[in-house]
Protein backbone atom coordinates (compact mmCIF):
# COMPACT_ATOMS: atom_id res chain seq x y z
CA UNK A 1 0.00 0.00 0.00
CA UNK A 2 1.40 3.12 -1.09
CA UNK A 3 1.41 6.62 1.08
CA UNK A 4 -0.07 9.00 -1.32
CA UNK A 5 1.84 11.42 -3.38
CA UNK A 6 5.08 9.42 -2.41
CA UNK A 7 5.57 10.62 1.04
CA UNK A 8 7.41 8.70 3.21
CA UNK A 9 4.92 6.94 5.57
CA UNK A 10 5.47 5.57 9.20
CA UNK A 11 3.61 2.61 10.67
CA UNK A 12 2.43 2.98 14.07
CA UNK A 13 1.46 -0.32 15.48
CA UNK A 14 -1.18 -1.33 18.27
CA UNK A 15 1.02 -3.76 20.00
CA UNK A 16 -1.88 -5.10 22.46
CA UNK A 17 -3.77 -5.98 19.62
CA UNK A 18 -1.30 -7.87 17.66
CA UNK A 19 0.08 -10.23 20.82
CA UNK A 20 -4.31 -11.16 21.10
CA UNK A 21 -4.73 -11.68 17.45
CA UNK A 22 -1.40 -14.04 18.09
CA UNK A 23 -1.94 -16.14 20.84
CA UNK A 24 -5.50 -16.63 19.40
CA UNK A 25 -4.69 -17.85 15.97
CA UNK A 26 -2.17 -20.35 17.24
CA UNK A 27 -4.29 -22.65 19.00
CA UNK A 28 -1.73 -25.38 19.37
CA UNK A 29 0.99 -23.91 22.06
CA UNK A 30 4.18 -23.97 20.98
CA UNK A 31 7.12 -24.07 23.47
CA UNK A 32 11.30 -23.79 23.47
CA UNK A 33 13.17 -27.05 24.56
CA UNK A 34 13.15 -25.66 27.72
CA UNK A 35 9.13 -25.49 27.93
CA UNK A 36 8.75 -21.80 27.43
CA UNK A 37 4.96 -20.90 25.88
CA UNK A 38 6.09 -19.03 22.78
CA UNK A 39 2.77 -19.27 20.13
CA UNK A 40 2.01 -15.68 20.80
CA UNK A 41 5.57 -14.43 20.54
CA UNK A 42 6.04 -16.83 17.19
CA UNK A 43 2.45 -15.21 15.86
CA UNK A 44 3.24 -11.42 16.84
CA UNK A 45 6.68 -11.88 15.23
CA UNK A 46 4.99 -13.47 11.84
CA UNK A 47 2.61 -10.89 11.75
CA UNK A 48 5.70 -8.27 12.29
CA UNK A 49 7.80 -9.19 9.71
CA UNK A 50 4.48 -8.98 7.48
CA UNK A 51 3.78 -5.53 8.22
CA UNK A 52 6.95 -4.80 7.15
CA UNK A 53 7.30 -7.14 3.99
CA UNK A 54 3.97 -5.74 2.72
CA UNK A 55 4.14 -2.24 4.15
CA UNK A 56 7.59 -1.36 3.25
CA UNK A 57 7.49 1.93 5.90
CA UNK A 58 10.51 4.32 6.15
CA UNK A 59 9.17 4.47 9.92
CA UNK A 60 7.67 1.99 12.64
CA UNK A 61 6.75 2.46 15.85
CA UNK A 62 5.12 0.19 18.26
CA UNK A 63 2.79 1.10 21.50
CA UNK A 64 1.56 -0.78 24.32
CA UNK A 65 -1.33 -0.56 26.85
CA UNK A 66 0.30 -0.20 30.47
CA UNK A 67 -0.98 -1.67 34.35
CA UNK A 68 -1.30 1.47 35.44
CA UNK A 69 -5.21 2.87 35.48
CA UNK A 70 -5.69 5.41 32.90
CA UNK A 71 -7.23 8.96 33.30
CA UNK A 72 -10.73 7.01 31.91
CA UNK A 73 -10.55 4.60 35.08
CA UNK A 74 -10.08 7.54 37.22
CA UNK A 75 -13.05 9.14 35.82
CA UNK A 76 -15.03 6.21 35.17
CA UNK A 77 -14.58 3.67 37.78
CA UNK A 78 -16.73 0.71 35.28
CA UNK A 79 -14.00 1.62 32.47
CA UNK A 80 -13.56 -1.69 30.48
CA UNK A 81 -14.49 -3.53 33.86
CA UNK A 82 -16.48 -6.13 31.78
CA UNK A 83 -13.98 -7.63 29.97
CA UNK A 84 -12.91 -10.82 30.54
CA UNK A 85 -9.52 -11.29 31.62
CA UNK A 86 -7.06 -13.08 29.16
CA UNK A 87 -5.74 -16.40 29.89
CA UNK A 88 -2.44 -16.07 32.02
CA UNK A 89 -0.70 -18.18 29.20
CA UNK A 90 -1.14 -15.12 27.03
CA UNK A 91 0.28 -12.43 29.98
CA UNK A 92 3.60 -14.71 30.60
CA UNK A 93 4.44 -14.06 27.04
CA UNK A 94 4.04 -10.32 26.74
CA UNK A 95 7.45 -9.68 28.35
CA UNK A 96 9.27 -11.80 25.92
CA UNK A 97 7.54 -10.22 22.91
CA UNK A 98 8.50 -6.63 24.49
CA UNK A 99 12.23 -7.51 25.10
CA UNK A 100 11.84 -8.90 21.18
CA UNK A 101 10.78 -5.72 19.67
CA UNK A 102 12.90 -3.68 21.61
CA UNK A 103 15.71 -6.37 20.30
CA UNK A 104 15.05 -5.65 17.02
CA UNK A 105 15.25 -1.09 17.88
CA UNK A 106 11.84 -0.53 17.10
CA UNK A 107 10.75 2.11 19.75
CA UNK A 108 7.83 1.67 22.38
CA UNK A 109 6.05 4.98 23.00
CA UNK A 110 3.91 4.13 26.20
CA UNK A 111 2.43 6.89 29.01
CA UNK A 112 1.14 5.97 32.08
CA UNK A 113 -2.43 7.47 32.35
CA UNK A 114 -2.90 6.73 28.81
CA UNK A 115 -3.76 4.45 26.26
CA UNK A 116 -1.86 2.39 23.29
CA UNK A 117 -4.81 4.53 21.32
CA UNK A 118 -4.03 8.01 22.89
CA UNK A 119 0.07 7.52 22.15
CA UNK A 120 -0.86 6.07 18.50
CA UNK A 121 -3.22 9.47 17.72
CA UNK A 122 -0.77 11.69 18.99
CA UNK A 123 1.94 10.12 17.33
CA UNK A 124 -0.10 10.28 13.85
CA UNK A 125 -0.75 13.64 14.53
CA UNK A 126 3.13 14.73 15.00
CA UNK A 127 3.75 13.17 11.92
CA UNK A 128 1.37 14.77 9.94
CA UNK A 129 2.59 18.23 10.97
CA UNK A 130 5.84 16.72 9.51
CA UNK A 131 4.78 15.91 5.89
CA UNK A 132 4.58 11.98 6.55
CA UNK A 133 1.59 9.77 6.11
CA UNK A 134 0.45 7.38 8.93
CA UNK A 135 -0.94 4.05 8.93
CA UNK A 136 -1.77 2.63 12.43
CA UNK A 137 -2.22 -0.41 12.70
CA UNK A 138 -5.14 -1.81 15.15
CA UNK A 139 -8.13 -3.90 15.04
CA UNK A 140 -9.91 -1.15 17.35
CA UNK A 141 -12.99 0.59 15.54
CA UNK A 142 -12.09 3.35 18.22
CA UNK A 143 -9.05 4.33 15.85
CA UNK A 144 -10.85 5.03 12.99
CA UNK A 145 -11.84 8.32 14.50
CA UNK A 146 -8.14 9.46 13.75
CA UNK A 147 -8.40 9.19 9.73
CA UNK A 148 -7.98 12.05 7.54
CA UNK A 149 -5.61 13.05 4.86
CA UNK A 150 -2.44 11.70 5.95
CA UNK A 151 -3.50 8.82 8.36
CA UNK A 152 -5.29 5.60 7.45
CA UNK A 153 -6.51 2.98 9.95
CA UNK A 154 -5.50 -1.17 9.38
CA UNK A 155 -7.30 -4.12 10.62
CA UNK A 156 -5.19 -6.97 10.83
CA UNK A 157 -6.63 -10.00 8.58
CA UNK A 158 -5.48 -13.37 8.00
CA UNK A 159 -1.92 -12.71 9.95
CA UNK A 160 -1.60 -9.29 7.78
CA UNK A 161 -1.31 -11.30 4.63
CA UNK A 162 -4.87 -9.64 3.69
CA UNK A 163 -5.33 -6.31 5.76
CA UNK A 164 -7.82 -4.18 5.60
CA UNK A 165 -7.34 -0.32 5.26
CA UNK A 166 -9.74 1.91 6.27
CA UNK A 167 -9.78 5.61 4.62
CA UNK A 168 -12.76 8.21 4.88
CA UNK A 169 -14.57 6.43 1.96
CA UNK A 170 -14.61 3.05 3.37
CA UNK A 171 -15.72 4.34 6.68
CA UNK A 172 -18.60 5.78 4.84
CA UNK A 173 -19.16 2.33 3.21
CA UNK A 174 -18.90 -0.20 6.25
CA UNK A 175 -20.85 2.29 9.16
CA UNK A 176 -22.43 4.94 7.50
CA UNK A 177 -20.68 7.52 8.97
CA UNK A 178 -17.43 9.64 8.92
CA UNK A 179 -14.56 9.71 10.76
CA UNK A 180 -15.42 12.65 12.71
CA UNK A 181 -18.13 11.24 13.53
CA UNK A 182 -17.27 8.04 15.48
CA UNK A 183 -16.62 9.53 18.70
CA UNK A 184 -20.62 11.11 18.66
CA UNK A 185 -21.96 7.68 17.27
CA UNK A 186 -19.74 5.74 20.42
CA UNK A 187 -21.59 8.45 22.79
CA UNK A 188 -24.74 7.20 21.47
CA UNK A 189 -24.31 3.87 20.91
CA UNK A 190 -22.56 3.40 23.72
CA UNK A 191 -19.56 0.15 23.26
CA UNK A 192 -20.17 -2.62 25.95
CA UNK A 193 -16.34 -3.99 25.24
CA UNK A 194 -15.17 -0.80 27.46
CA UNK A 195 -18.63 -0.65 29.59
CA UNK A 196 -19.36 2.80 28.03
CA UNK A 197 -23.31 3.57 28.37
CA UNK A 198 -24.54 5.82 25.82
CA UNK A 199 -27.85 6.63 25.65
CA UNK A 200 -30.08 3.56 27.01
CA UNK A 201 -32.17 2.44 23.98
CA UNK A 202 -30.31 4.34 20.95
CA UNK A 203 -28.23 1.91 18.81
CA UNK A 204 -26.49 1.81 15.75
CA UNK A 205 -29.11 2.47 13.25
CA UNK A 206 -30.60 5.20 15.37
CA UNK A 207 -27.13 6.56 15.70
CA UNK A 208 -26.94 6.51 12.18
CA UNK A 209 -29.58 7.98 11.49
CA UNK A 210 -29.40 10.65 13.92
CA UNK A 211 -25.91 11.60 12.75
CA UNK A 212 -26.61 11.76 9.10
CA UNK A 213 -29.24 14.23 10.19
CA UNK A 214 -27.67 16.74 12.91
CA UNK A 215 -24.06 16.00 11.68
CA UNK A 216 -23.08 15.91 15.49
CA UNK A 217 -23.91 14.76 19.13
CA UNK A 218 -23.96 19.22 19.75
CA UNK A 219 -26.00 19.05 16.51
CA UNK A 220 -28.45 16.91 18.13
CA UNK A 221 -28.78 18.14 21.02
CA UNK A 222 -29.08 22.30 19.65
CA UNK A 223 -31.77 20.37 17.58
CA UNK A 224 -33.63 18.17 19.81
CA UNK A 225 -37.21 20.10 19.91
CA UNK A 226 -37.12 18.80 16.72
CA UNK A 227 -36.94 14.95 17.78
CA UNK A 228 -40.36 13.52 18.58
CA UNK A 229 -41.65 10.81 20.11
CA UNK A 230 -39.25 8.11 22.23
CA UNK A 231 -36.16 9.14 20.31
CA UNK A 232 -36.73 12.67 21.89
CA UNK A 233 -37.49 10.99 25.46
CA UNK A 234 -34.08 9.26 24.91
CA UNK A 235 -32.03 11.46 24.28
CA UNK A 236 -33.54 14.15 26.82
CA UNK A 237 -33.17 11.43 29.68
CA UNK A 238 -29.00 10.35 28.59
CA UNK A 239 -27.93 13.62 27.53
CA UNK A 240 -25.71 13.54 30.50
CA UNK A 241 -24.21 9.66 29.75
CA UNK A 242 -24.11 10.89 25.64
CA UNK A 243 -21.53 13.80 26.89
CA UNK A 244 -19.67 11.68 29.32
CA UNK A 245 -19.58 8.74 26.64
CA UNK A 246 -17.95 10.79 23.59
CA UNK A 247 -15.57 11.90 26.49
CA UNK A 248 -14.14 8.02 27.55
CA UNK A 249 -14.60 7.60 23.55
CA UNK A 250 -12.82 10.26 22.02
CA UNK A 251 -8.36 9.59 21.67
CA UNK A 252 -6.30 12.18 23.04
CA UNK A 253 -3.78 13.32 20.14
CA UNK A 254 -1.15 15.67 22.58
CA UNK A 255 0.21 13.44 25.12
CA UNK A 256 3.47 14.31 26.24
CA UNK A 257 5.79 12.15 24.37
CA UNK A 258 9.13 12.17 23.03
CA UNK A 259 8.46 10.87 19.51
CA UNK A 260 10.65 11.81 16.82
CA UNK A 261 10.98 10.35 13.34
CA UNK A 262 14.81 10.20 13.33
CA UNK A 263 14.04 6.94 15.88
CA UNK A 264 11.61 5.60 14.43
CA UNK A 265 13.42 5.48 10.94
CA UNK A 266 13.09 1.90 9.55
CA UNK A 267 17.63 2.03 8.98
CA UNK A 268 18.04 1.84 12.53
CA UNK A 269 16.60 -1.22 12.72
CA UNK A 270 18.56 -3.84 14.18
CA UNK A 271 18.05 -7.03 12.26
CA UNK A 272 21.21 -8.93 13.93
CA UNK A 273 19.74 -8.43 17.48
CA UNK A 274 16.07 -10.06 15.94
CA UNK A 275 18.28 -12.86 14.64
CA UNK A 276 19.63 -13.68 18.34
CA UNK A 277 16.48 -13.25 19.64
CA UNK A 278 14.93 -15.80 17.26
CA UNK A 279 17.89 -17.86 18.04
CA UNK A 280 16.97 -18.12 21.45
CA UNK A 281 13.54 -18.74 20.73
CA UNK A 282 14.41 -21.69 18.37
CA UNK A 283 12.34 -20.07 15.52
CA UNK A 284 14.47 -21.20 12.92
CA UNK A 285 11.52 -20.15 10.15
CA UNK A 286 11.19 -17.09 11.39
CA UNK A 287 15.51 -16.66 11.36
CA UNK A 288 14.75 -17.57 7.66
CA UNK A 289 12.33 -15.44 6.64
CA UNK A 290 14.67 -12.19 8.18
CA UNK A 291 17.73 -13.33 6.74
CA UNK A 292 15.71 -12.74 3.04
CA UNK A 293 14.08 -10.05 4.30
CA UNK A 294 17.42 -8.29 5.69
CA UNK A 295 18.94 -5.10 3.43
CA UNK A 296 22.26 -6.07 2.27
CA UNK A 297 24.10 -3.34 3.77
CA UNK A 298 22.69 -4.99 7.13
CA UNK A 299 23.60 -8.72 6.91
CA UNK A 300 27.58 -8.47 5.66
CA UNK A 301 30.24 -9.84 7.72
CA UNK A 302 30.93 -13.32 9.30
CA UNK A 303 29.41 -12.79 12.64
CA UNK A 304 26.19 -11.23 11.60
CA UNK A 305 25.56 -13.98 8.73
CA UNK A 306 26.59 -17.20 11.16
CA UNK A 307 22.96 -15.82 13.78
CA UNK A 308 20.92 -17.28 10.42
Amino acid sequence: MNSSDDKKKLVVIDGNHLIHRAFYAIQSPLHTSSGEQTNAIYGFASMLLNIIDLEKPDYIAMTFDEKAPTFRHDEHEGYKATRTKAPDELYAQIPRIREMVKSFNIPIYVKEGFEADDMMGTIAVSAKKQGIDTYVITGDMDALQLINSGVNVVFPHKGYKEPIVFDKEKVVEKYGITPDQVVDYKALMGDSSDNIKGVEGIGPVGAVKLLNQYQTLDGIYEHLDEITGGIHDKLMNGKEDAYFSQRMARIVTDVPNDFTLEDTDMNTLDYQGLGKFFEEMEMASLQRRLKKMTPDDKSVGEGQMSLF
